[in-house]
């Protein structure tokens, strides 16, 4: 009998060498991005003024199968990587269940999650185009910890705009990014036009990543030598990401094993596109037919209840409009919302994989999601980030199907992260103070009906 050991790691020499663009074998592409001040698709030169030029042209690029990983991202990618690959016989054994459960563990690094692998080739490209200075925004604050660490190392300047009810919940994340030398900022903030005008219009918010996005886009433009940087969504974003997903079909091929079942946790896409890039390949070129799912907030559910529609990507609407599942630049989450994935949109290329049926999406309440996270770190001893906590929460579910069925399936989900620095949503839990938030439809509504009016294609 075949011994499968708790957690594998690949050898340095095993490790990819270069990232997979799921775009080049998608049978249909995402609808092109809209120059927000002409409403036709963008052209790459026009998103020079926001990113750095190389950044741009693998935004663009919907042709290349396989990007080469600079030396210099490889080197840096070798401090932390290979992320193990575990096998969670303690929680299988719990449930009772025939399914086997296998997780990609992506917190084996300082950021504590899966974001320093686009933050060190956003970083490195913007140091080697000359640039001193990047801007971003923050939720949770995994993302500014990231590129804080990898700004650090590059050396390049760095200001973060955070979430102000991230900021104010999550002291020791704003510790860790000033360990690295940003400068961080709550946002909305009176430091520049559009939060200012966020502000007016609403004194007391908690703020969302649109508004974020939205300041840290005017403070790059406005500043000599900057450029802006975002930690999910992008083309880019899940281009480099797809590390994740290619060292987890290399160590369950060296195991004799391939998942039936795909889980991540979405709000970006950054974790879910990167875990899920060589799978889908497959089901896209008909080798392989894997169930995908994507675990999304209820108070947040672009996916489930947002509607698939050109949007801006930021709450000022100074970005580019991209075609996704949306709830509306405008939406904010409710002010008790604790666990991350708190985005309006989603990947425009995970958007148009889910519209045409190759993935599927839930919605669950953060009541249920810390259920299952204070489960998974009394089985498997990680305390999990609340956002890979949805992941966990639908594995979980679908480990119970598997008990119930008798079917003895094999099931993948990404642990995109730990939970240290997220203890006030884990006391508000433990403590019986969380509840949960469902918006009603008319909530959405009131952001849905502010979608951009597009002539010819979206009226």
């Amino acid at each position: 009998m075949k011994t499968i050991p708790h957690r594998l790691y690949l050898t340095e020499e095993q490790m990819p060498k270069k990232w997979y663009n799921l775009r080049a074998d998608m049978i249909e592409q995402p609808e092109p991005m809209l120059n927000p001040s002409t409403l036709e698709p963008i052209k790459e030169e026009e998103l020079y003024p926001v990113f750095c030029k190389e950044l741009a042209r693998q935004e663009m690029d919907s042709t290349t199968r396989y990007v080469e990983i600079p030396e210099e991202i490889l080197n840096f990618y070798k401090i932390y990587r290979p992320s193990p690959l575990i096998r969670a016989y303690n929680l299988e054994k719990y449930l009772n269940t025939p399914a086997k459960i296998y997780y990609k563990f992506e917190g084996n690094n300082t950021s504590g999650s899966h974001k320093l692998n686009s933050a060190a080739a956003q970083a490195y490209y913007a140091k080697k185009e000359g640039l001193t200075g990047l801007t971003t925004e923050t939720g949770a604050g995994q993302w500014g910890t990231a590129l804080a660490e990898a700004c650090s190392y590059f050396d390049i300047d760095l200001t973060v705009f955070m979430v102000k009810c991230s900021y104010e919940q999550k002291p020791f994340r704003k510790a860790i990014m000033h360990t690295f030398d940003a400068d961080i900022i709550a946002s909305p903030s009176n430091t520049t036009e559009a939060g200012r005008k966020i502000l007016a219009e609403n004194p007391h918010t908690g703020g969302s990543l649109g508004c974020a996005i939205s300041e840290a886009i005017e403070k790059a433009v406005t500043t000599e030598g900057y450029r802006y940087v975002l930690g999910s969504v992008l083309n880019q974003v899940l281009l480099h990401q797809s590390i994740i997903g290619l060292e987890t079909k290399t160590a369950m091929e060296l195991l004799g094993e391939y998942p039936d079942i795909i889980i991540g946790c979405a709000g970006g896409g950054s974790n879910l596109g990167g875990l899920i890039a060589p799978f889908m390949q497959d089901k896209l070129l008909g080798k392989a037919n894997p169930r995908i799912i994507a675990v999304e907030p209820a108070s947040c559910p672009s996916f489930t209840r947002g509607r698939y529609a050109y949007d801006y990507c930021d709450t000022g609407k100074v970005t580019p409009l991209a075609k996704m599942y949306t709830l509306g630049s405008g939406f904010m989450p409710s002010p008790n919302h604790a666990g991350g994935l708190r985005y309006h949109g989603m990947s425009p290329i995970l958007s148009k994989l889910y519209h045409d049926g190759y993935m599927e999406a839930v919605a669950v309440e953060q009541t249920k999601v810390f259920e299952a996270a204070c489960l998974f770190a009394k089985k498997e001893t990680i305390l999990p980030a609340p956002e890979s906590a949805h992941a966990i929460r639908a594995t979980i579910d679908e480990a119970i199907k598997c008990r119930e069925s008798g079917e003895a399936k094999t099931i993948l989900f990404g642990l995109t992260g730990t939970g240290y620095f997220d203890m006030t949503a884990y006391s508000s839990y433990l403590e019986n103070t969380m509840t949960d938030y469902i918006p009603t439809d008319e909530d959405l509504e009131k952001s849905l009906s502010q979608l951009p009016k597009i002539p010819g294609i979206q009226e």
